[in-house]
């Protein structure tokens, strides 16, 4: 069977991906190993818009999040799909740490995010009454969105133009042959001049299925698990509160979802497998975490939740690794995209990594 385009994972990243180029009017298939659409890293997340404040100056993340954030926001508006701008207090626990409020002003300006306002303790008060630090950063242009609801909203745009979702169906290898690829699933073999590999924590495994490639271009693959716990009963935030970032990861932070619950997460976890398990023993660490943002926090109410695997390409101790967008230009292989390391903040970054893998497809980039 002959197709136009094939991805491989339908994560938010592969059904953007599918959106993008089926507005294009290519035939695209998706072929999904689970049982169904986003059940891995794109379901076990924050749920967050981000605006664009932590990344360096240049990066794919800087760039694909400040883009993707207003292209984001845009289809949600025009689907529909439950969202909310609730913006969000990045805060300093004591004064040695506003320098690293300074920094993230200096980087969310350089990225373009033009909407950052610095607070003093007082206005800190006035905007979140009873929360106490040594200063803080709003971010009006952060938000929460229904993952779920946005991913099917970009898979039936997909489908309308004729995309097509395939699930319980694992890409065994990919092979050249010609000036075509052939993508043997099972039993069934595809001829595609387009393959897209979108299979986030699996990206590196299909990567070395893929006969041509050189194996050196395949970088390794850190997988950092964050777990949630979730607060039962009411609160009084409004906002997502963010401690300031460390060197892995943003830090264990308050976030809401559509119905105003909160939740307390993700923590970091370096680990092996993809173990999705929430060690309850890990409440006092939370609880630690929780009530640096809210220490009246009824400890009772505090249970797990979930927990996620990000795809990192960066281990711990080792400087933070930025997405990898990798075409033609890299490995000389015409029709080929490999995207790697694509987690926070993947989920905000979707519709202009979508967009840039079309402008890899066409040389443009």
């Amino acid at each position: 069977m002959n197709i136009g385009a094939i991805i491989a994972g339908a994560g938010i990243i592969g059904i953007a991906v599918a959106r993008e180029l089926s507005i294009a009017g290519i035939d695209v298939m998706i072929l999904e190993c689970g049982h169904r659409f986003g059940l891995v890293t794109s379901s076990r997340n924050s749920g967050v818009i981000h605006a664009g404040l932590y990344y360096p100056e240049g990066s794919l993340k800087a760039v694909t999040c400040v883009e993707g954030r207003h292209k984001l926001y845009d289809f949600c508006e025009r689907r529909r799909v439950p969202h909310r701008r609730c913006g969000k207090l990045i805060f300093a626990a004591e004064e040695s740490e506003l320098p690293a409020l300074d920094a993230i002003m200096k980087w969310g300006a350089a990225a373009g995010v033009d909407d950052l306002v610095r607070l003093d303790p007082a206005e800190v008060r006035a905007m979140q009454p009873g929360f106490d630090c040594a200063g803080a950063i709003h971010s009006p242009s952060t938000g929460i969105v229904d993952q779920h609801e946005l991913m099917l909203a970009l898979l039936g745009e997909a489908e309308a133009r004729g995309a097509r979702l395939v699930c319980e169906a694992k890409v065994d290898s990919i092979r050249r042959q010609g000036d075509d690829w052939v993508v043997k699933s099972g039993e069934i073999e595809l001829i595609t001049p387009i393959v897209i590999n979108a299979a986030g924590l699996g990206a590196q495994a299909l990567a070395a299925e893929i006969d041509a490639l050189d194996p050196s271009l395949v970088p390794p693959l850190f997988l950092a698990k964050g777990c949630y716990f979730s607060y039962s009963g009411p609160a009084p935030f409004t906002r997502l509160v963010y401690p300031v970032p460390g060197p892995t990861s943003l830090g264990t932070h308050l976030t809401l979802d559509l119905n105003g619950q909160i939740r307390f997460g993700p923590d970091i976890h370096w680990v092996d497998d993809q173990d999705y398990d929430v060690d309850a023993a890990l409440k006092q660490d939370f609880l630690a975490a929780a009530r640096k943002i809210w220490p009246a926090i009824d400890e009772t109410r505090l249970s797990p939740a979930y927990a996620g695997i990000r795809p990192k390409l960066a281990g711990p101790n080792m400087a933070t690794a930025d997405f990898v967008i990798q075409g033609p230009k890299t490995h000389g292989l015409p029709g080929l995209v490999n995207l790697f390391g694509i987690e926070s903040p993947g989920l905000t970054a979707s519709l202009a990594i979508a967009e840039s893998v079309a402008l890899v497809l066409s040389g443009d980039l």
